[in-house]
């Protein structure tokens, strides 16, 4: 199913806004997945790289699990990218169809 985003389209001279909804190409959504899935790496080693510096900063066993698990916490703060790109992606061809009105 292919992913869609609704937006309001304020039309000159009508009180209430046209709600438009915008539907990604299949390829979009590939390239918006592939796009999260390379930052999702990205953050995840950061992450690792982050839960290190608690771990030795608070002067912690260096359990891997323990690594894990604080870079897993920091990780589901940051990533939730696959569905911002996605909409991202929609509001820019939202803004594209209707700026001109």
């Amino acid at each position: 199913m292919a992913f869609s985003k609704t937006f309001p389209r304020n039309i000159k001279g009508v009180t209430y806004p046209q709600w438009e909804e915008v539907f990604l190409t299949e390829k979009e959504e590939q390239e918006e997945e592939q796009r999260s899935r390379l930052e999702s790496i990205k953050l995840m080693k950061e992450c690792l790289g982050d839960a290190d510096k608690i771990v030795s900063e608070l002067n912690l066993k260096r359990f891997q699990s323990n690594l894990v698990s604080i870079a897993l916490a920091l990780f589901e703060k940051r990533a939730s990218h696959t569905i911002y790109y996605k909409e991202n992606r929609a509001k820019e061809k939202f803004d594209r169809s209707f700026s001109k009105n």
